[in-house]
């Protein structure tokens, strides 16, 4: 599972969880940021680096930890 979390003073205002496969906003501001990345090509960039890095280094990141 990939997250990539947004803070501002301390409170996440705004998260890309890969299970979800989209952004969700925690503060007024961060639902308008998600529903403008979302229909964007920041969504696109994000899903591209999910394929590209995480997905095939997941198995070697899990080895390195047993």
């Amino acid at each position: 599972e990939f997250i990539d979390s947004y803070y501002f003073n301390q409170a996440e205002y705004i998260r890309f969880n890969s299970t979800v496969g989209k952004y969700v906003g925690y503060t007024e501001h961060g639902v308008k940021n998600a529903e403008t990345w979302n229909k964007g090509s920041v969504l696109a960039q994000e899903l591209g680096a999910l394929e590209r890095y995480c997905k095939p280094n997941a198995a070697i990141y899990y080895s390195n930890v047993l």
